[in-house]
């Protein structure tokens, strides 16, 4: 009796059997700049383009906060729409980032009838600066009604406007801010971009304390996002309704071999993974993005692309460009980029490094030690700074981390525990040692490292260690917050980021400020520098912990210090709700009450509609096929036992197997079914849905994946009908 293939072998047939002349087209394909040349309407473009007075005009908006003049967007308009015609672009679009965690975009054409039955390009001023999408189909946690409906967009002048392409077609797209009828954010940009210009507010009047702000215009935070993702095969992927659905899964047996010989870390790239990772490049070379870095990572089909540093605001629409672009190319190559933190259970699960720092429009990082770095007091007041907002803001810093999906990465082996602390190293430990005690007098030297052959040089030795298991170390010239999950957009944790430390450089200044009164002198200004930091670190030093992260010792350490360990989103969210957060936000003008409730409101509903999403396709699969299949291997069972009793053979040892069998069966049905009562139970607002998923539905959900995964150890594998974890983490 012959059977057909099921549609988890029929992947995996066509998973092995892919092949692509890919690198053949590369290989005598003309660069990318030779054919359209760069894709952005950045500075460079408008300074060619753009008569002098309005490129000034513009630049005056950027830096200085001028109006937007109509009559300057009109002449803008009319350059950028002639430069993306020139590039094939017919359609342009307001690109923005609701709350969602995605972006969005309404197509309207450069193309119009001009009434003598021809067309004309156009692209107005007004068209340009202003758009007006649905704001009620848009999350909004109760600032808009569906009968409420209006929304704007405005055109964000500091971020260059780009053109995607397709196989028949290109875009226009113009990088704005999403607001309601009544000027409430209701996206993930317009408080990124009020928390740069509350830092910079803050930090100047450190720069000014110091007398190192003459030259300086404005201070800018940077952003350097290192982005981790899975590749596997789609069809592999497409014949799991777990991942084709949540993007992670649900069930999954470990197979004997999977990351525990760490030979996948820094590997050879696979061919295919490789053209995937070049193509992408090229896209975001042509769309300005700096891409530097690409790596496997530590998982099997786990990688790693990186960017340069840029402008914080830049930075961000840079990385939500990078996730789009792995997804869009991926496709190309028989491949699907999965962004979820954890995709596969027992296995590394991904995350988004977010390296932050401040630097002056004249080049100076502002987190920058310098070689004596025990007389930089500028320095250590900046650094001094970011420890006060760590320890004082650590659940807010948390909570704006926190998605259903890090849930499963943080606290793991591979990503920092939910306790938010700081590595600072060696060397900087020892001065602010030095500082609680007094004056500072030295600078650890990390000196030279001779590694023992004749032809290899000299390393230079860093003068401290570096530590991964910890959510926010010191790197150099940056901290690094390594907590950020892999889906996730960057725009909330950095504007959290911003306006926690932007509150400590107040507080810093006002304390300065007030002890060196009205007549400030050098010796005062030091004097008073050194008392102020003298304190902070004495008061908030708690939060700096150099050891392993990952440790049960650690745990219990956090707690005497009184750092909080908030372990789901359930238990950091209300960090949010508090009404110190909403005065934090509410002082640097980065949110109003109602937009901060707002975002609360949206995150209690996307961790119930993704859990219930997650619960309900979990029981789905449960139903229609691992029952089935383990029906028809009990099936089998039974008939061996019937031959072997009717052969006159002693069936002991299958009758025994096909017991337990039916034992096992027997209890994920059981389990199955009380799951599936308790993802039926109704309940009132998103908070209270969210708080009975995770102590309800979650349990139930770990208990029935462990049975699940039994029965995939045990069931004949042509039953088994999803592809296996080997087969999804090695078909490359």
């Amino acid at each position: 009796m012959t059977t057909s293939p099921t549609s988890a072998q029929r992947a995996v047939s066509a998973a092995t059997q892919w092949h692509s002349n890919a690198q053949d087209q590369r290989a005598g394909k003309q660069p990318i700049e030779e054919i359209f040349g760069v894709d952005v309407f950045g500075w460079k473009t408008m300074h060619e383009r753009l008569p002098k007075s309005v490129y000034k005009a513009l630049q005056r908006v950027v830096n200085e906060g001028d109006v937007l003049h109509p009559s300057i967007a009109d002449v803008v308009a009319s350059a950028m729409k002639d430069w993306a015609s020139e590039r094939g672009a017919t359609h342009y679009t307001h690109w923005f980032q609701p709350m969602t965690g995605l972006t969005a975009e309404k197509h309207d054409g450069l193309i119009v009838p001009n009434g003598d039955g021809q067309v004309v390009l156009r692209l107005s001023g007004e068209e340009l600066s202003q758009g007006e999408p649905d704001a009620s189909s848009f999350p909004s946690g109760g600032l808009r009604a569906t009968f409420e409906a209006r929304g704007y967009t405005a055109w964000d002048v500091s971020s260059p406007a780009f053109i995607v392409r397709g196989s028949n077609h290109a875009t226009l797209c113009i990088p704005t801010v999403f607001v309601s009828w009544n000027g409430e954010a209701l996206d993930q940009k317009t408080p990124l971009l009020r928390s740069i210009d509350a830092l910079n507010t803050q930090a100047m009047r450190i720069l000014k304390i110091f007398g190192t702000d003459e030259g300086v215009g404005h201070v800018q935070t940077t952003l350097g996002t290192e982005q981790e993702y899975f590749l596997i095969d789609r069809n592999l992927y497409y014949a799991r309704p777990d991942l084709s659905t949540c993007d992670r899964t649900l069930f999954g047996a470990m197979p004997p071999k999977h990351q525990q010989l760490d030979d996948h870390y820094f590997g050879s790239i696979p061919s295919r993974v490789l053209s995937c990772m070049a193509e992408v490049e090229d896209e975001l070379y042509r769309l300005g993005v700096p891409v530097k870095t690409r790596h496997n990572e530590v998982a099997p089909g786990q990688y790693e692309i990186a960017p340069v540093f840029e402008g914080m605001n830049i930075a961000c629409d840079h990385q939500m460009l990078v996730m789009e672009t792995l997804k869009r190319v991926a496709a190309r190559f028989g491949l699907k980029a999965i962004l979820h933190e954890k995709p596969f259970a027992n296995v590394n699960g991904s995350g988004k490094h977010c390296n932050w720092s401040m630097a002056t429009d004249t080049g100076v990082n502002l987190l920058d030690p310098q070689d004596e770095t025990h007389t930089n007091l500028q320095f250590l007041t900046f650094l001094t700074g970011v420890i006060r907002a760590v320890h004082l803001n650590g659940d807010l810093m948390r909570a704006s981390i926190a998605t259903a999906a890090n849930d499963h990465r943080l606290g793991a082996n591979e990503a920092p525990p939910a306790i938010i602390s700081i590595f600072l190293g060696d060397m900087l430990t020892d001065i602010i040692e030095q500082l609680e005690k007094g004056t500072p007098s030295r600078t650890l030297k990390g000196g030279a490292l001779d590694v023992g052959a004749r032809t290899l040089p000299q390393i230079r030795r860093d003068s401290g260690d570096r530590n991964r298991t910890s959510p926010f170390a010191f790197t150099g010239n940056k901290f690094e917050f390594r907590a950020v999950g892999s889906s996730a957009s960057v725009a909330w944790p950095c504007a959290v980021i911003n306006t926690i430390v932007a509150d400590s450089l107040a507080y810093i200044a006002d304390e300065i400020e007030a002890a060196v009164g009205k007549s400030p002198t050098p010796a005062k200004v030091d004097a008073a520098v050194k008392k102020v930091l003298k304190q902070l670190v004495k008061d908030h030093k708690p939060v700096v912990f150099n050891g392993d992260n990952y440790t049960e010792a650690w745990h219990e350490e956090a707690e005497k210090r009184g750092l909080v360990n908030l372990k789901s989103c359930v238990e950091a969210y209300p960090a949010l709700e508090s009404r110190q957060c909403a005065a934090l936000f509410k002082k640097h003008k980065v949110l109003t009450k109602p937009e901060l409730d707002s975002r609360i409101e949206v995150m209690y509903e996307k961790y119930e509609m993704q859990c219930q999403i997650e619960a309900e396709q979990m029981a789905l699969i449960a139903r229609q096929m691992i029952l089935p299949a383990a029906h028809e291997h009990q099936r089998r069972l039974a008939e061996t036992v019937g031959a072997t009793q009717g052969a006159g053979v002693d069936s002991g040892g299958i009758f025994s197997e096909l017991e337990n069998f039916v034992g096992l069966v027997d209890r994920f049905r059981d389990k199955l079914e009380e799951f599936e009562r308790a993802i039926d139970q109704e309940h009132g607002g998103a908070k209270d849905a969210a708080a009975y998923v995770h102590a309800h539905v979650h349990p139930l959900m770990d208990d029935l994946r462990a049975l699940g995964d039994e029965l995939e150890g045990r069931v004949a594998s042509e039953l088994w009908p999803m592809p296996s974890y080997r087969e999804l983490l090695t078909l490359r």
